[in-house]
């Protein structure tokens, strides 16, 4: 079966084909490295180590670059308030950034390089963009970029320069031609340390935020790749302007395929620090085992919200200790995975059609239930081996069992809670069914499918049970 994935430039499922026969460039856009990682760049991170993984399980050879941001405002502003040099605070975050990441079971992808060693690379881009009359110098020292110069801005994220026109404002001596126009280098402030600041043509400055992914892919991964991955915020305008520099530079298409994972949401909110609202990988595993977080990620599709609740989590770790308790009993043979075999078939088709994580893990659940009833060393084997594709089922199943839950709520409470929140949602199915808002019940039944819940309907009403 064919991979499919979800673009989000062509706004479908699209079937894959790599640019390079057998191999695969894939580039993400990685962390800003002033504080520590949060939930929402774990689920990022575990949602671009499984396409790899799964690219790989596939056959492919993969370039996998995610890149460091280690020059921003931010940055900046936290070196200072810390009384550290940039350079101190960047390596701190970054190796924090490792070790949560090698908690999760996120394989450290090919290439990871830091924004502050290609700032050469982005010089010679925007001299190459102001050659092509799509970059300008400003009055106060910047280099924008001049959107309107470039046909099809908006294009990714499906915003016309009407709509974005809409409620625009500039700043006072901001030095743009147009309020839409966007900083490729930024001149230096006299408030900002000499370690921020570096020489080009343009005088003492620093690169803006999108021209350093532009540069970065371009010289690791070349003019045009497969794929482009990144939070969904980064869409618009971050993807959208690196589109504009990149195509705007060199003629070409920038990505094949532009993939965008979904929100972690608290409350129905976004996850975020700017709403403070936000929980560190690291206060998540101070309560949670590792492959737990892991679980209650991938059982959520990738594009999907992600609701954070105690109770979720809670859940999740419930469900995977039936999977464990599966290996316990029946001690695993090393198996190669027969993709002709109707478990891993049905795995494989799930995943194929743009890794579809939850019907996936579902297959799991099946598998588990057949070692259980079978006691074969052999489906056993195959679980742990499908398990690897996801990160998931490689710890000892003993040690796992009896390791218990790091912390969390009374489990009862938390079980309760959890299905409170299942009868609501079945509720709200319902509704949308009477409604005959037929996408929204299917949306709805997805959704509790990602959270472990497969849904009955009978004549006496919907039930549920958890797979």
């Amino acid at each position: 079966m064919t991979l499919r994935i979800y673009n989000s430039l062509t706004r479908r499922v699209d079937a894959f084909t790599p640019l390079e026969l057998g191999h695969v460039r894939m580039y993400v856009c990685g962390m800003t490295v002033y504080d520590l990682c949060h939930l929402g760049h774990a689920r990022s991170m575990v949602a671009f180590d499984v396409v790899q993984r799964w690219l790989k399980a596939s056959g492919y050879r993969v370039t996998y670059v995610r890149n460091v941001t280690d020059i921003d405002d931010k940055i900046i502003a936290r070196a200072l308030q810390n009384g550290e040099t940039i350079r101190h605070l960047t390596d701190r975050m970054v190796q924090a950034l490792h070790q949560d990441a090698d908690a999760l079971k996120i394989e450290r992808p090919t290439h990871e390089p830091r924004a502050t060693d290609y700032v050469p690379q982005m010089l010679n881009l925007i001299g190459r963009l102001e050659r092509k009359g799509l970059a300008y110098r400003s009055s106060n020292g910047d280099v924008n970029y001049a959107v309107r110069q470039f046909d099809g801005y908006g294009k990714l994220s499906g915003k016309s320069l009407d709509d974005l026109r809409a409620g625009e404002r500039v700043a006072v001596d901001d030095g743009k031609h147009d309020p839409l126009d966007f900083v490729l280098w930024k001149a230096a402030k006299p408030s900002e340390p000499a370690e921020a600041q570096w020489a080009s043509p343009y005088g003492l400055g620093r690169p803006g935020w999108h021209i350093e992914c532009s540069a970065m892919s371009g010289e690791m991964l070349g003019a045009s790749f497969d794929i482009h991955g990144g939070g969904a915020d980064l869409q618009f305008p971050h993807h959208e302007n690196e589109i504009a520099q990149s195509e705007g530079a060199t003629g070409q298409a920038l990505a094949t395929v532009w993939m965008h994972n979904g929100f972690v949401r608290v409350d129905n909110e976004k996850m975020s620090k700017s709403l403070g609202n936000f929980f560190t990988i690291r206060e998540v595993l101070q309560k949670y085992d590792a492959e737990t977080v892991r679980f209650f990620i991938l059982r959520a599709h990738y594009r999907s919200a992600l609701h954070y609740s105690d109770a979720h989590l809670d859940d999740a770790r419930a469900a995977l200790k039936r999977l464990y308790t599966a290996l316990d009993a029946v001690p695993a043979a090393a198996a190669r995975i027969d993709w002709a075999e109707p478990h891993a078939a049905r795995f494989q088709a799930a995943m194929n059609e743009d890794f579809g994580t939850p019907e996936a893990v579902a297959v799991l659940f099946e598998l588990a239930t057949e070692v259980n009833r079978s006691r074969s060393a052999q489906q056993a084997g195959l679980l742990k081996a499908l398990g690897a594709t996801l990160g998931l089922l490689q710890e000892d199943p003993r040690a796992f069992l009896q390791g218990g839950s790091t912390g969390g709520p009374d489990e009862a409470e938390g079980m309760a809670e959890f299905a409170a929140q299942i009868a609501a949602q079945i509720d709200a199915r319902a509704a949308a069914k009477a409604a005959k808002n037929w996408a929204e019940a299917d949306a709805i039944r997805q959704a509790l499918l990602g959270q472990g819940v497969l849904l009955k309907d009978g004549p006496s009403g919907t039930t549920w049970e958890r797979v």
